[in-house]
């Protein structure tokens, strides 16, 4: 009876090992599977941005002529400077607007504190093409925001709607105020008192204490804006008007006419950027408080 117990606790431990081992490979599988799935075409359009060939569908040999014919479209580089300019200005207010907002809502209390953090999430939370339609409702009714800033951004003459930066400031706002927020939760606040302790006055805590260690969360959120202010089409597409592009709505009206490798070269350059831009960002808001030196001089 014995060694009939332990042939059957031999042939469980079997089936079990068994069962662990087909449900690794099938979970590896799966997770191979799913990757590929969603990287392939990226991979694929990355690869056919350098066919020598217009067809996108049969490769005929390798060539860096479509990134020189891209460089050398005069609407593709007004709309390349367009998405420069707009992305510069709406990160720098927003990364403003975002900092001051995360140091209030983490830092003090206040009568409807609830209510506006829960504001600051909405344009995280609901679709693009929601608040897309709310803000050109909003320019519409108000008859504000159309009207071009005109500005030379080196060398290349630029009209930008303020609409188009009121847009991209009202959703980069709530992305930097989370990622600045993360920051100050994970930041050691005696080192605020100990500058206190000091006689450093509120001014002074802020800039040679607070600040620095805050720096990472900032850049972190500046660069997290910067990419998308970057890549978005929704906003500015139903708040730019007429006459308006940045580079996603160029390809956009571009892929109307047919996909070119053209049009794989710009979308691979606006991969490549935004890519390098979120590592970055997200190297820099995943910091240690190791890096939290600072040099209380007062």
């Amino acid at each position: 009876m014995s060694v009939q117990t332990e042939t059957l606790k031999t042939n469980d431990s079997r089936w079990d090992l068994i069962r662990s081992k087909l449900g690794g490979w099938s979970l590896s599988t799966y997770g191979i599977l799913a990757f590929a799935f969603l990287y392939l075409p990226i991979v694929i359009l990355v690869i056919f941005s350098f066919n020598d060939s217009r067809s996108v569908s049969k490769w005929a040999g390798f060539t860096t002529e479509w990134y020189g014919k891209m460089f050398q479209d005069g609407q593709i580089m007004l709309s390349i400077w367009n998405s420069l300019f707009l992305a510069i200005i709406s990160t720098i207010i927003a990364t403003i607007l975002g900092t001051l907002v995360a140091l209030g809502l983490e830092r003090y209390r206040f009568r409807g504190k609830t209510a506006v953090d829960s504001m600051f999430y909405l344009p995280v939370i609901i679709p693009d093409i929601a608040m897309a339609i709310m803000l050109l409702l909003f320019f519409n009714m108000s008859g504000i925001g159309f009207t071009p800033w005109k500005v030379n951004f080196f060398g290349a003459k630029l009209a930008v709607p303020y609409s188009v930066i009121i847009g991209h400031v009202a959703f980069n706002t709530s992305f930097v105020a989370i990622v600045v927020r993360a920051r100050l939760a994970q930041m050691d606040r005696t080192l605020e008192e100990a500058a206190q302790d000091l006689y450093a006055n509120t001014w002074q805590t802020f800039r040679r204490v607070t600040l620095p260690m805050l720096m990472p969360g900032i850049i972190g959120g500046a660069l997290l804006a910067f990419t998308l202010s970057l890549d978005d089409f929704v906003i500015t597409f139903f708040t730019s008007g007429a006459g308006f592009n940045t580079l996603p709505v160029r390809v956009f009206g571009m892929i109307k006419k047919g996909v070119t490798p053209k049009i794989n070269a710009v979308s691979t350059l606006m991969l490549v950027v935004s890519l390098s831009l979120v590592v970055v960002s997200i190297l820099l808001s995943r910091r240690s408080g190791g890096d939290d030196s600072v040099q209380m001089g007062f």
